[in-house]
């Protein structure tokens, strides 16, 4: 394949994140939030401690981490409703929220957290793909304010973060912005922690299936991209 071939779009290399930001304190009154950019795609992170659990989780010990997802109307080309206004979450919605919870509660330990609840609110407020990965990547950011905040740091047993990958016109490339994610042969999103742990890898062939050897391709590609996640929030962290 030629160099032409394989430029992306964007002119990264395959192997180059998008321009990664991280404010932190974006929402005074939330424990703990986190503005993450990356690229176009801007997603606020808020951390909201509760003391009080689920019924199903009273009297047991322990906490509780919960999410919910949203996309402001004009986060993309096109104004989209409010789900509110229509009266019910979209089924893409619930998918990325319950993505986001899970991912957070993997890194947690839940008893160490008391009987309290934190609930994650990822709102995008630009979109241009990999949404579901800068949300929990930011929402680790709140999240470990919030726990420092109440004195509960110590139940923070690993560090999140997320990345899409994809097999393009271009190749394997890593963190896809909407021009790939929209017309990829296969798309993929891995959930890794920092000491090289895996939480969820989420793939999709859209043309034919891909290989074996193509699936490690892109694992080796999220590594190398989330370990610059680790070093970014690590960073905003320690300059909070």
């Amino acid at each position: 394949m030629t160099d032409t071939a394989r430029k992306r779009p964007s002119g990264r290399a395959p192997d180059e994140n998008r321009i990664v930001s991280i404010e932190t304190g974006f929402a005074r009154h939330a424990e703990g939030s986190a503005l993450i950019r990356v690229g176009g795609t801007e997603v606020l992170c808020t951390a909201t401690v509760e003391e009080r659990v689920p019924a199903f989780l009273r009297n047991r010990g322990q906490g509780w981490i919960t999410a919910e997802y949203g996309m402001l109307p004009r986060a993309t080309h096109n104004r989209g409703q409010r789900e509110a206004a229509k009266g019910k979450q979209s089924g893409r919605t619930q998918e990325i929220q319950r993505l986001i919870a899970r991912s957070l509660r993997a890194c947690v330990d839940l008893k160490k957290m008391g009987e309290r609840t934190i609930t994650l609110d990822c709102d995008v407020l630009n979109a241009d793909g990999g949404t579901r990965c800068a949300s929990i990547t930011g929402a680790w950011v709140a999240l470990a304010i919030a726990l420092k905040k109440i004195k509960r740091s110590q139940a923070l047993t690993a560090q999140v973060a997320a990345v899409s990958c994809g097999l393009t016109e271009a190749g394997a490339v890593l963190d896809l912005d909407y021009l790939e994610d929209s017309s990829a042969k296969a798309d993929t999103n891995f959930v890794l922690t920092a000491d090289g742990g895996i939480i969820e890898i989420q793939g999709t062939a859209e043309d034919k299936p891909f290989q074996e050897s193509e699936f490690f391709e892109l694992l080796r590609l999220a590594k190398l991209g989330t370990t610059r996640l680790f070093d970014a929030q690590n960073h905003v962290l320690e300059t909070a």
